[in-house]
Order: C-alpha cells, then structure tokens, then sequence
C-alpha cells in the first residue's frame, strides 16, 4: 500500500499545531516556576508579614492573597504556625471526613488544611499533602513534628501527577490552588484516578463571572495571586462533570472584591469603572463532587448460562 501523502495545507496545520503545544507547554511551565518562586518567597514569611504584603512578596497597602482568606481560628486542629493565609475558603468544613479516612490535601502549603483534616480522621487515619514547592514542604514537615503528628505526611510533586497511587483517597481536600495551575484538567483527572470508588472531594477555587480585563487577566503577579488564573464558573464545573463525577454540588460561593488600590495598578479610571459596573465577577466557591461506585457486573438470572 502506497504511504499517504499530506497536501501541503495539511502539512502547514499541523506544523502550527505542533508550534502551539510546544508554546502552551513552554508558557505553562513558565507560570509553575513563577508560582513556586513566589510560593517559596511566602513559605519563608508569618501570616502577618504576608497579610502587610502585596502578593505575599512586597510592600504595598494589600495584596492579593488575604482578600481571599476566611477565619480557621475557631476550627478544631487549626494551628498558627501553619497558616499563611493563603486559602480562600474552608473546605474541610463540608468535605465530610470520617474517623479512619485516608485524605489527600492538594497545594498543602505548610499544613494547615491537614492538620484541621487529621483532627477528623484521628489516629486511625492517615493525612497526606502535596506540595510542588520545597520550602513549604520543609514548613509543613516542621509542623507535623512539633505537634506528634505521625499520621500526616507531606510529598514534594505536582498535582497534574500527583505521587499517589490510584484508587487510595476517601476524601480530598484543595484550598485556592487549582488557580495556580494551567492544565485544571489534567488536576480533576488526577482526583479522579486517586480516589476510591464512591469517594469524594470538596475543594474551595476562586471562579469567573464574565470576563476579566486583559491586563489583569495577562499579568504573571495577578496569576500567583489566584485571579488572573481564574476560568469561568461554567466551565469549572462543567470540567468536574465530563471527567466522571457526580453529585456535583456548590457547597459556598462568595464575592471577592479586589480593592481599587490593586485595581490602578492595571487598569486606568476608565477601565476601572468599567470594570466595577460591568457584569463581570470575581468569586470563591467550594464545590463538592463524588467518583461513581464501580459498576457491578449484572448477575446471570437462572437457566440463561446453562
């Protein structure tokens, strides 16, 4: 059989096929290295250093991270050390963990979410954080050692393909970390292959509602601060559903103001009213989905297998 030949055109459309992943990939890995440099930058600082910061990283009159931030000081197992003040939500607050569960926490930071999950599972669980910045995981490690916690573990890797075995989770929790990442997609892949059938995950992520202005949609510190990588609602939750899950549910939503002063910085006073009275929105929600029990195979009724 004579090889087929591709006509030039097809030839031209795939070379720029070619070009296009090869620059999404490049831009991608950009935007981890710009993320775990800034997260490393974080790691070394106390809340209170990064709540006087812009972006966790510089002097100005707010930042970024904090807008985001609700109050773990009254939960069961928070811990001061271990919250820089970087999530926007609290999902372990309506992830359901049971005594006994293995749960995994995505973007752990240096502990705080499993921490507040280990007081739920006990002793008899097991509490494991992933984490693609050194210097948190050397935080969190820290922490788990000065509180006896031999139960909680913590593994440097990124959560596109995360150092889990399949099928080991009954829970996972992530606080304001898919942001942080480009391929949301290959993430929900990868929650869906790490939990148990039947298991589930509730993750609080900041979501669009309309589109945001160019130049803070473009900018690399708004990315690391959680907005700029932002996706739209729909599409976020539409992303859980078409890989698997069901029972996909919207736990919280809340609005998330940016102050003007962050605003200026990218948008001038045209822009920024605009933007202010537009239909376009930044929030938080926390979404709860569970991954399908396996199908069990039909049982053969009498007489049909003789």
């Amino acid at each position: 059989m004579a090889p087929t030949r591709l006509s030039r055109t097809a030839v031209k459309k795939f070379g720029q096929f070619n070009r296009n992943i090869t620059i999404n990939m490049e831009e991608n890995e950009k935007l981890k290295e710009l993320v775990r440099q800034k997260y490393s930058e974080i790691a070394l600082q106390d809340k209170d250093t990064n709540a006087a910061s812009c972006c966790g990283t510089g002097g100005c009159s707010t930042e970024v991270y904090n807008i985001m931030t609700d109050d773990y000081t009254e939960i069961e197992g928070y811990n001061p050390d271990a919250d820089l003040g970087l999530g926007c939500g609290l999902p372990t607050q309506f992830a359901n963990i049971k005594a006994g569960d293995v749960v995994i926490d995505l973007g752990s930071g240096a502990g705080n979410d499993c921490f507040i999950a280990r007081s739920e599972t006990g002793e008899t669980g097991k509490v494991i954080g992933i984490d693609f910045t050194p210097a948190m995981i050397e935080k969190a490690r820290i922490n788990a050692e000065k509180l006896g916690y031999h139960n909680v573990e913590f593994r440097q890797g990124d959560i596109e393909h995360m150092p889990v075995t399949s099928n080991v989770a009954d829970v996972i929790v992530s606080n304001c970390v898919l942001n942080l990442v480009p391929n949301k997609d290959a993430v929900i892949k990868e929650i869906y292959r790490t939990l148990e059938p039947g298991g589930h995950f509730s993750i609080s992520d900041v979501v669009l509602m309309g589109e945001l202005p160019d130049a803070l949609r473009k900018d690399a510190e708004m990315y690391a601060g959680c907005v700029a990588g932002a996706i739209q609602r729909d599409t976020y939750l539409g992303l859980i559903r078409t890989n698997g899950f069901q029972n996909v549910t919207v736990q919280k939503e809340k609005p998330i103001i940016i102050p003007d002063d962050i605003l200026s910085k990218y948008l001038d006073s045209a822009e920024l009213e605009n933007f202010k009275s537009g239909s376009s929105g930044i929030c938080s929600i926390t979404v709860f989905a569970e991954k399908p029990l396996e199908k069990k195979q039909a049982s053969c009724p009498p007489g049909c297998c003789d």
